[in-house]
């Protein structure tokens, strides 16, 4: 007879990013566990791009406009209606805890009052010291932000396509090999640590979030190096698996994984198709839609980053706003089943998502699509203490079937759902077990 007991474990064997990691992973599980509690983030992508609303970077590097055009956005960045406090307001209310903020995109273009400039320029590259906005406006985010107590991270492209000594240029031109100008690459590359040191300094992020990583070696990013700047600054910083082996965490992006990935991990998603605003993009995903993939990367252990992107002028899109306040009345009322929970049943015990608290004496059941009439549990070898509807004050009457009295495999736990118990947007079951979770994991008859 086949049979597991289900805890919580996070040891430094169980941590992977996007490649396997290339540094001593001690300690690293205890710095991960507010970022494995918090379960849903909000990132956003603000840049230049949000002038015209074009693709953040990419619109030049494909092709899809000059890029001279392009950077002429930076003219029209405003920022005139931001509201740092709203922002962080409606990320609170969204039950997100922990937000992602664009400080620099591969355009090169800061969000922040960086004193580095680029190659070839006598000025920053940045909003504050070439658009109408004229002031940095991360610092008041996360100001805003950690008044709430919400944790803050900053994006950092890796990849610079704008500054002429990165090699990079448009998809189908570069400027340069590495191997042909090496004081080059290095003149980017002091440039590039400078701003990462820059952000440590002025804002301490809890958490740093690279993106480029792909187009060179952790060699040649000197990614070690990267990883010891930041840290010597804040230990306590974590960093996302796009840094070629020297990440903390992975980071699929738009793909649900099927099986449970073997170690902390992040969705990243948009709200709609794009990052970035863009005006013809309004078909956002559903509120429906995005509860149930949130419920669905949790159950596998994961976090959810959900992607807004503000207008040039810093307002927040109606649609957006919408989506994360009917987020949030979710989370709120279902807060014990999302927050401080682990990976829930494996595959093949219960038709939809499931969470379990660190002890894995309460099993809290997801059902999707508006389940009602019984919920079935395949294989849960504890007995069940009592059965209740998360967000209502519902009890809820369960029972065993086919629980054979000589054979050592449980029978089927059905719990009954009324159908005033019924959540809009996905109801979730909380039961409380005599112990530890058990599972059967066998192939039935006598064993």
């Amino acid at each position: 007879m086949r049979y597991i007991w289900l805890f919580l474990s996070l040891g430094p064997c169980a941590l992977f990013a996007q490649h396997k990691p290339l540094f001593d992973t001690t300690g690293t599980a205890a710095k991960l566990q507010w970022f494995t509690d918090a379960k849903l983030g909000i990132f956003i992508h603000w840049g230049i791009y949000s002038v015209k609303g074009v693709g953040e970077s990419w619109s030049f590097h494909n092709g899809a406009m000059p890029h001279a055009d392009y950077m002429q956005q930076i003219k029209g960045f405003t920022a005139k209606h931001y509201d740092p406090a709203a922002w962080a307001e409606l990320i609170r209310k969204s039950g997100a805890k922990y937000a992602v903020i664009t400080t620099k995109h591969h355009d090169g273009v800061a969000l922040y009052d960086t004193q580095l400039a680029p190659g070839g320029r006598k000025k920053p590259l940045s909003v504050v010291a070439a658009s109408p906005c004229g002031r940095d406006v991360i610092s008041p985010f996360f100001t805003e932000l950690r008044k709430r107590d919400i944790k803050c991270g900053a994006y950092f492209s890796l990849i610079d396509w704008s500054d002429p000594d990165y090699p990079g240029f448009l998809r189908d031109s570069s400027r340069y090999k590495i191997a042909d100008d090496p004081a080059r690459w290095q003149r980017f590359s002091q440039y590039n640590q400078g701003q990462i040191a820059e952000l440590s300094t002025l804002f301490n992020p809890d958490l740093f979030w690279f993106d480029g990583d792909w187009e060179h070696s952790a060699g040649e990013w000197e990614a070690a190096k990267i990883r010891a700047v930041i840290l010597a600054k804040n230990p306590k910083a974590i960093i996302n698996g796009r840094l070629q082996g020297y990440g903390d965490y992975a980071t699929p992006e738009q793909n649900i994984p099927i099986e449970t990935p073997p170690g902390p991990w992040e969705l990243c998603l948009t709200s709609n198709d794009n990052w970035g605003w863009q005006p013809q993009d309004t078909v956002y995903k559903s509120t429906h839609d995005l509860i149930h993939i949130f419920a669905d990367v949790i159950g596998h252990g994961g976090n959810l980053l959900l992607d807004i992107g503000p207008k040039e002028d810093g307002t927040i899109p109606p649609g957006q706003v919408k989506l994360l306040e009917e987020i949030g009345q979710w989370t709120g009322a279902h807060a014990e089943a999302i927050y401080g929970t682990v990976a829930g049943l494996p595959n093949g015990h219960f038709y939809g998502p499931t969470t379990l608290s660190k002890d894995s004496t309460t099993l809290f059941l997801f059902l999707p699509g508006g389940t009602g009439g019984s919920a079935l549990i395949k294989g849960l070898d504890n007995k069940v203490l009592s059965a209740e509807v998360m967000g209502k004050p519902i009890a809820l009457t369960h029972r065993v079937v086919g629980k054979i009295s000589w054979s050592k495999v449980p029978g089927l736990v059905f719990v009954d759902v009324p159908e005033e118990a019924k959540d809009p947007w996905m109801t979730v079951l909380k039961l409380k077990l005599d112990g530890p979770v058990k599972l059967y994991r066998g192939q039935g008859g006598f064993n």
